[in-house]
């Protein structure tokens, strides 16, 4: 089978991706897989480093502000869309998958209107635009929450999935993960990171974090700030005149993902849905901090349908307050039993087959199409 998969902008877009195509490249060795993505995202690094083929091509955010924004963005989408249709047309996909972002929808529109079977993933409880755009165009959609599902109109191309996950998270071990990073079985593991361009109200309580964590034997902790905040991060850090010793880690961004979350006790992190699944998978308690800055508020929806199931606690960022933040923290140190029952919950909430899931249901809904 020859596919096609699209999707980015970010990693919450691109690693959900990624695992479709992992699925389907374990499933079907001999079979192809391409990966179009935007020229300038997320995806030209790491699909490459992921081990397939990219396509790049143009595309651009909706932006009605002006006259002029208004026709830079339809020029963009449409010079996509021409190029979309010249990569499907020489690789000729037996189905084009997408999962969010503004370049999905070129390549989704393109492969329609070339009569190729078109699906695509939402990874979160409020859709973004570009899927709801495209609910006309596939043949279903794969939901990474069940609430996501009243936002579009026809329910008969719903299935909800949860949200695809790389195979690495399910097969992460504690204690490997532990031996692997250097910390002892009995540390007590806070994880806080903010996503890999870093989130500032975030790192706010990293650096809380790092003050109340430093140089106590026990208590460690691994602080990713994102890339664009690192400097000054640091740069207050010394300010405030601390110096990580060797119980704290901060680093720019986290290359090793699966293994941190595999080795936490606690896990301080937005809500994004990427993220989100990542943790329930690992069966990790967290503390989630949505960013109000999404479409729809759409992380309060991805943190709540956990924190509803007791898997996290949900802080909304208006109401942060680093003294109760900090109390909670060591409230939930002091109580294992407690964040064990959260970890259990998180798990139970995880979908562990959405890879599969998927897989599929468009292998059955493409032999239904060739059949019929």
């Amino acid at each position: 089978m020859k596919v096609a998969v699209t999707g980015g902008g970010s990693g919450g877009h691109v690693y959900p991706a990624l695992a479709i195509a992992d699925k389907f490249r374990e499933m079907d060795p001999e079979g192809e897989v391409l990966y179009i993505g935007y020229k300038k995202g997320f995806e030209k690094t790491a699909v490459p480093k992921a081990g397939y083929r990219l396509e790049e091509i143009d595309s651009r955010w909706v932006n009605r502000s002006s006259a002029r924004e208004i026709f830079l963005t339809g020029y963009h989408v449409g010079n996509g869309i021409i190029q979309s249709t010249k990569i499907l047309k020489k690789f000729r996909p037996d189905a084009v998958i997408g999962t969010g972002g503004y370049v999905c929808f070129p390549v989704i529109f393109a492969a329609h209107r070339l009569g190729i079977p078109c699906y695509i993933h939402e990874q979160n409880a409020f859709p973004g635009l570009a899927n709801r755009r495209l609910e006309k165009y596939v043949r279903r959609i794969f939901l990474g929450f069940g609430e996501g599902g009243e936002y579009f109109n026809d329910k008969d191309k719903l299935t909800v999935t949860g949200n695809p996950v790389r195979s690495s998270f399910f097969t992460a071990d504690k204690s490997e993960a532990r031996k692997k990073l250097g910390y002892a079985e009995d540390d007590f593991l806070v994880f806080s990171f903010g996503g890999s361009l870093g989130a500032e109200a975030i790192n706010r309580l990293g650096m809380s974090l790092v003050e109340e964590m430093n140089g106590k034997e026990g208590q460690k902790l691994v602080f990713g700030t994102g890339r664009r905040f690192y400097e000054s991060v640091m740069s207050e850090l010394e300010k405030r005149g601390i110096k990580p010793e060797e119980n704290i880690r901060v680093t720019d961004y986290i290359d090793d993902m699966d293994s941190v979350i595999a080795a936490s006790d606690l896990i301080i992190s937005r809500a994004g849905a990427l993220s989100v699944a990542e943790i329930l998978v690992s069966g990790k308690p967290s503390v989630l901090i949505p960013s109000p800055n999404v479409t729809g508020n759409h992380q309060y929806f991805n943190a709540r349908a956990v924190a509803d199931k007791g898997g996290a606690i949900l802080i909304e960022e208006k109401d942060i307050d680093e003294k109760s933040f900090l109390e909670k923290i060591r409230e939930l140190r002091n109580d294992p039993g407690r964040l064990e029952r959260m970890g259990e919950m998180a798990h139970e909430l995880a979908a562990r087959s959405a890879s599969d899931i998927i897989y599929e249901e468009i292998v059955k809904d493409l032999w239904k199409k060739t059949n019929a």
